[in-house]
């Protein structure tokens, strides 16, 4: 292979991984909406004793070895007492992998948004822009 091929593989190499980069970075932490469904989620059959907010639900859904996840369950538990009837209920799925199979959890934390009937309204993948979350959460209050 000559030295020109080899500089014009690496370069494209560089420039394919660069893109890919930043198409993730612009993607994680996103608030994405999902397509209303009929499926209703009962945070009580996730986690013991959990509670559903009267308003929405802060639904997590971490790792045991996380580092984000630390950071996501302090921010959504500070949101949850800022907003009034809203709760945070954060879904360990370390030793529950069936839970990522049912919610097609790719990453961790993955964060859904749901309303007072259990209705997933948003799905964020990744640690949430606080902004973004504060904006849908009022969105989702004033909705209700």
């Amino acid at each position: 292979m000559s030295p020109l091929a080899i500089t014009a593989t690496l370069i494209a190499l560089v420039g394919a991984s660069t893109l890919i980069g930043l198409v993730w970075r612009a993607t994680t932490g996103r608030i994405h909406e999902v397509v209303p469904s009929n499926e209703r989620i009962h945070v009580s059959e996730l986690l013991a004793g959990a509670v559903a907010g009267s308003s929405a639900t802060l639904l997590q859904f971490s790792t045991e070895f996380c580092s984000p996840c630390r950071t996501t369950n302090s921010l959504l538990g500070e949101l949850a007492t800022e907003f009034p009837g809203i709760t945070h209920v954060d879904v360990d799925v370390t030793s529950r992998p069936a839970l990522a199979d049912r919610f097609s959890l790719l990453q961790s934390p993955t964060t859904f948004i749901l309303d007072s009937t259990g209705t997933v309204r948003a799905r964020i993948s990744g640690a949430p822009r606080i902004a973004d979350l504060r904006a849908e959460l009022s969105r989702i209050r004033e909705a209700a």
